[in-house]
Formats: structure tokens, C-alpha cells, sequence
């Protein structure tokens, strides 16, 4: 097939027996939004002997975008996705299993997410179809760029995702002709290398299913003898990328946890004695003493802790009773010793298993149930008033040592503690009540700080849940649903000023907002810093090319300070362009709009700031993820094109737009129709 346009997607799908999956399959694929001049499918048959072949080929004579390639069966899905690799074209990469399908949106949101964040990987929403379990936590919400340190991102190491091609092609990735585990390490090192992880989460992209037949490889190649040599990799891949320190550590968890751990408990009693002492005991005991770290070991839940102390002592036997034992040790519950939760496992404190108390300690890994279900402002507005729920499972009452805990993000000071007091579900304190789980906190930001105003800068709210002597500190987060149904707002984010009549402190106002994971946090500023306005909106005008439009409004801080009244362009030669600010005439006298020609800039860079009548006064005009590029031609039709697009943000966060001609050979494309118009540089 000849194309005049490269493919933006290059969709592999390994085929093997997949009859009757994959003709959804196919078809989701071809049904995509993005478009079919924009795809390019590569089905590789790997020998199958039940119609694949014939489906795909049948499939291929109504689709021109869909490449069908026939091979000898290679015993699992890496072969087939290599070949597949080495045939493709386009700007990014989606691996697709013949089982599976895509929701008809996937590739245009992937794609955009990409392109808008400029990140090498992005994962789509996943869907359990028929009960196949499916990742759920790193899709909890929307993350235009995060990375595998502040996501839950690594949980997920099926190759099922969108990678830039670059980044495959750079590392010089393919994967290892394993039939499992073969995508783990593939998707290992791209994580750990990527520029950048995207999550798109707001729509169902990728669904997952169990084939009819139930021959799925990780049905019929579960065992032990297929896993091993993936797992190893794993270890290694990890050990190559990360340097020895707590990042490090963080990852090899999720394979210690997922790849050591849970497969030994559940697979290493079904081997022959033979096989489990002489084959694979030996190779676990290498990955615990090589890749087990104390920083892991102290990250590890007690049953895993268990596990890897055996395999570290060469505690064959021991380890094998352990893991054969495991299901119904698992709910021998828990008991309570000087502040301390320990698993009662039938090694604990034994004098003859000698296992270190370290391996059975609970403390940190019992589950707390916590909410903020009321958060407002009391009195004049400098009280902030909370209250909800918390428990530490199976300990009873909360005492009334529990505390709130107001730490600093990202600047020194010491944290700042506020007693609760602790309620019935009639609201009335108690201290020795059986049940109790109510909290109630009112903090004056005024005198919180030993009777200082609370300081400048962003404090997370912790709950200290302490009962029966045991403490766990966990952050404060808002209620599911209260109710009527509805999520916990925050109190309201108008201006609340703090320390005003203080002698030697500066007014500071506060404002409480919600983290995406729920987080209940207060942002503490001088009330000078306050913004007298907030851009809503950036946007290229398509009726005249090469013109930024730039919206916002008017806040409170406005009435005492002046608004400003011009968009300025700096660029980096010290050239100034400004254009005014026209306000809505809808009585208000809060909402402006600015019009930028930025196609009269010379190239080179523009920071974008507003100017105000003060003095020196510029607010910075933040780079909103919905601008992309814009190409306009200077002259006539025929005439040299020119770009801007903006780039990472400038001094103080400011906006940098980037102005220049487009290459030749870019330009000469684009007259040939490679690119239309409005595509991004």
C-alpha cells in the first residue's frame, strides 16, 4: 500500500488461534476516530492453523491501512510484535492483543495526550470485559505528565500503551521470545526512560478479555517454567536504568512484591520436589540476597517480609511450609504489643523459628479508614472548622491523643499540631466509649503556629489516628460521597486574610483546595502575592492566522489593586509588543480578552506576561495545555511559511512562545500535502 501521508499510529496486533476475538479486534481499529490515513495496522499471523489467516487476509481486502504478515509459529506474542516493530512507520507505537479491542476514541485521545504533553508513553483506561482483572489505580484520574516515582504508572507493565517510536528505536527495544512475562521488561525500560508518562483516564479506551477457548498465554503458559526467565529480566532491566538509592528501591518493590513473592507462594508448591529445591529455589534465593535492599525489605508487607527472610536464611523447608500455609495464615488476624501491630503467623515469637519480629510487624500496613466529611470557615472567616471519620481497622475507639497535623510541602519548618476532639455519632466527646470514629478540629490560622499566624507556603493536612497506643498518621481526605450523594467540596476559595491585626506580621490570606488523589491541602500566601486576575484561556484565531487570543477575568484582589491592561510580548532581544486589553462591556467589567499578532514578531522567543500601572508589574500569562502550534504564510499563498509554538514555561511561569520560519524541506511537504493546515510544527 502506497501512502502519501506517514501514519501518526503504527497498531500491531499478534495473531495466533485467535479466531472468533478477532474480528472485534481488527474492526476497533479500523472504526477509529483518528482516522485510517492516519493508522496503519500490522497484524502478524504467528502460524496460526483455525482461520486466522484467512480472517485477516479477508479482513485486509476491505482495509488498505491494514498490512497482514504470515510467520512460523515463534511460541509466543513477542515474535509477532517484533516483526511487527520492524515494519512500522509511524510517529507512535500501539500494541494491541488479538483478545482485545479499543473504544472508538482510543487513538485521537492517546494521540493527542502525546502530542499536547509531549510525553513518550501514554496508557489508556483499561476495561474489564468478562471478568479478566484489569489495573485500576494509576486510572483514577486524568495525568497529563507524570512519571513511574509519582504515579502508579509501573503497577501496569503490560505492553498494552502508546510509546513513541523514537523511544523504542533509540533503546533499541524488542522483546525476549518468552511466552510469559515478555512485555514486563519491554515496558520496564521504557518507563524508566521516557520523557514523560501521560494517563488518559476520563475515557474507556482499552477492554480486555478472556478468549472463549480460555487459550490465553497467560492461562496456559501461568507456570513457574515460563515465568522465570522474564522475571530475571525484570530485576536486570531495573538494575541497568536505576542507580542503587530509594528511587530504585521503589520499583524493584512492585517486582519483589509481583514477580518474586506472590508466584513463589502460589506456584512453588505445586513443582515436583526436585524442580522446586534444584530449579527454581536457587533462583529466587538469588534475586532476594541480589535485589532486596533493607529499603525494599522495610517496604514489604509481612507475609513478603516473611518470605524473603527465609529465602535469605537458605530456609528451604521453612519456606516451603510457609507458602503451602499461606491462604489460611493470612487470616490469623493481628495482636497489639506496646504500640506495635504484629501478624500472628504461627512463626511469630516462636523460640525455634527464631524469625525477627521485623518480619511479622503490622504496624504500618493496617488499614486506616479516614474522611473529611465537613471542611468550612467559621466566625469571621479565620477559623477553619473540620470534621469527619477515622479508625484504624480492628482497634476500637480513637483516643483522644489523636491529632491534626499541618506539615509543610516543600520549605523548612517544623510541623504544626492541633488536638481533635473525638465524638459519637451524637456529636458529644467521649473518651472511653467502644466505639467512636467522629472527629471534630477547629483551627484558628491566626494562632495556630504557637500563637503565631500560620506561614507562606503550601501545608498538607495529616490525621495522627492513634487507638490502643498504636498511631498512624494518614493524610486528611475528603468523603466519597456525602449524603446527598455527592463528593465533599472544599470550603470556599474566596480570600480569607489571616494575622491582619497582628503587630509584625503580614496579612496572608488562605485558600483550600483538593489534590486529584482527594487530598485535603491549604495554600498560604501574603495577600500582596494575590493575583488580580486569572487567564482562563489561550487559543489561535482561525479566521486570522497567526493571532493568540488571550482570555481571563478579574478576582478580588482586584477592587484594591490595579487590573492590568495590556498583553505584553518581551522577546529575548529585549523587542517589546504590546497589545490592550478589551474588558466585556456585560456590566461586570471583570472579563478581558487580548488580541497577539504574533505573525508581525521577528523570530526568536516571546515571553507573554500582562502589564498592570504599577510599577515593574507583570503577571505572567501561564502556558495552558490546550495551545498547540500554528503555522501562517508572511507573504502570499506561495510565499516562506512561519511557526510559533509554545515551549516550556519561562521566568516565573510565564509563557514562551517560540517564533521561526519552517524549514524547507518541512515547508516542500507541506505544499505536497504531507501536513494540513493548523498541524502542529
Amino acid at each position: 500500500m502506497l501512502r502519501t501521508n506517514p501514519p501518526r499510529v503504527s497498531v500491531i496486533i499478534p495473531a495466533y488461534n485467535s479466531m472468533p476475538e478477532l474480528t472485534k479486534c481488527v474492526s476497533s481499529v479500523m472504526e477509529q476516530t483518528l482516522g485510517l490515513d492516519k493508522i496503519e495496522i500490522i497484524a502478524v499471523d504467528d502460524g496460526s492453523t483455525d482461520g486466522t489467516a484467512d480472517e485477516l487476509e479477508r479482513l485486509a481486502r476491505t482495509c488498505r491501512s491494514l498490512r497482514v504478515v504470515h510467520q512460523p509459529n515463534s511460541g509466543g506474542a513477542g515474535g509477532p510484535r517484533n516483526t511487527g516493530l520492524d515494519l512500522a512507520g509511524g510517529d507512535y507505537v500501539f500494541f494491541l492483543d488479538s483478545d482485545d479491542y479499543l473504544g472508538p476514541d482510543a487513538l485521537r485521545r492517546m494521540v493527542a495526550m502525546a502530542d499536547e504533553n509531549r510525553t513518550d508513553v501514554v496508557l489508556g483506561k483499561m476495561v474489564s470485559v468478562g471478568g479478566r482483572a484489569v489495573p485500576t489505580a494509576v486510572f483514577s484520574h486524568n495525568q497529563p505528565r507524570t512519571d513511574v516515582f509519582s504515579s502508579a504508572a509501573y503497577r501496569t507493565l503490560g505492553c498494552w500503551k502508546l510509546f513513541r517510536r523514537s523511544l523504542i528505536e533509540r533503546l533499541d527495544l524488542r522483546f525476549p521470545p518468552y511466552r510469559n512475562c515478555e512485555d514486563k521488561p519491554f515496558t520496564a525500560a521504557a518507563f524508566l526512560n521516557a520523557d514523560g508518562i501521560s494517563v488518559v483516564a476520563d475515557y474507556d479506551c482499552y477492554y480486555s478479555r478472556n478468549r472463549q477457548n480460555g487459550n490465553n498465554l497467560t492461562l496456559t503458559a501461568a507456570d513457574l517454567v515460563h515465568r522465570m526467565d522474564g522475571t530475571r529480566l525484570c530485576f536486570e532491566t531495573v538494575a541497568r536504568y536505576l542507580e542503587p538509592g530509594p528511587r530504585r528501591d521503589q520499583i524493584m518493590r512492585r517486582h519483589v512484591e509481583w514477580e518474586l513473592c506472590g508466584p513463589l507462594r502460589a506456584l512453588l508448591p505445586k513443582e515436583s520436589e526436585q524442580q522446586a529445591r534444584e530449579r527454581f529455589y536457587p533462583q529466587f534465593r538469588d534475586w532476594a540476597l541480589s535485589y532486596v535492599t533493607e529499603g525494599v525489605f522495610q517496604q514489604l508487607a509481612p507475609p513478603d517480609r516473611l518470605i524473603v527472610h527465609l529465602l535469605r536464611a537458605d530456609r528451604y523447608e521453612d519456606l516451603i511450609t510457609v507458602a503451602r500455609h499461606a491462604k489460611e495464615d493470612a487470616a490469623r488476624g493481628n495482636v497489639v504489643d506496646k504500640g506495635r501491630v504484629y501478624w500472628c503467623h504461627p512463626f511469630f515469637r516462636d523460640p525455634v523459628m527464631a524469625v525477627p519480629d521485623a518480619c511479622f510487624d503490622a504496624t504500618d500496613r493496617i488499614p486506616v479508614r479516614h474522611e473529611l466529611a465537613e471542611a468550612a470557615w467559621t466566625g469571621d472567616g479565620g477559623v477553619l472548622r473540620l470534621a469527619g471519620h477515622a479508625g484504624i481497622e480492628s482497634l476500637g475507639a480513637l483516643e483522644p491523643t489523636t491529632r491534626l497535623i499541618l506539615r509543610p510541602r516543600g520549605f523548612s519548618h517544623p510541623d504544626v499540631c492541633v488536638p481533635v476532639t473525638v465524638r459519637t455519632a451524637a456529636h458529644q466527646p467521649i473518651e472511653h466509649a467502644d466505639e467512636a470514629t467522629g472527629f471534630l478540629v477547629e483551627v484558628d490560622l491566626s494562632t495556630v503556629d504557637s500563637g503565631a499566624p500560620l506561614g507562606t507556603g503550601v501545608w498538607d493536612l495529616h490525621l495522627d489516628v492513634r487507638a490502643k497506643g498504636v498511631s498512624r498518621t494518614v493524610r486528611l481526605r475528603q468523603a466519597r460521597t456525602d449524603a446527598n450523594g455527592e463528593r465533599t467540596a472544599p470550603p470556599r476559595r474566596e480570600v480569607v486574610a489571616i494575622g491582619c491585626s497582628r503587630p509584625g506580621h503580614e496579612p496572608t490570606t488562605a485558600r483550600p483546595f483538593f489534590t486529584p488523589y482527594g487530598n485535603f491541602s491549604l495554600d498560604i500566601r501574603r495577600t500582596e502575592d494575590e493575583p488580580v486576575c486569572q487567564v482562563t484561556g489561550t487559543a489561535w484565531d482561525t479566521s486570522a492566522p497567526g493571532t493568540l487570543v488571550v482570555s481571563g477575568r478579574l478576582t478580588d484582589e482586584a477592587a484594591r489593586r490595579p487590573g492590568p491592561t495590556a498583553l505584553r510580548a518581551e522577546g529575548d532581544s529585549g523587542s517589546v509588543r504590546e497589545v490592550p486589553l478589551r474588558y466585556a462591556p456585560d456590566g461586570s467589567g471583570t472579563a478581558f480578552t487580548a488580541r497577539l499578532p504574533v505573525r508581525k514578531l521577528s523570530p526568536g522567543r516571546w515571553t507573554l506576561t500582562l502589564r498592570t500601572d504599577e510599577p515593574n508589574s507583570r503577571i505572567p500569562v501561564p502556558p495552558l495545555k490546550e495551545l498547540t502550534g500554528t503555522r501562517w504564510f508572511r507573504a502570499a499563498r506561495l510565499g516562506r511559511p512561519y511557526y510559533a509554538k509554545p515551549l516550556p514555561r519561562g521566568s516565573k511561569g510565564a509563557m514562551v512562545l517560540r517564533v521561526a520560519p519552517v524549514g524547507p524541506a518541512a515547508a516542500l511537504r507541506r505544499r505536497l500535502g504531507r501536513h494540513g493546515s493548523g498541524s502542529r510544527p
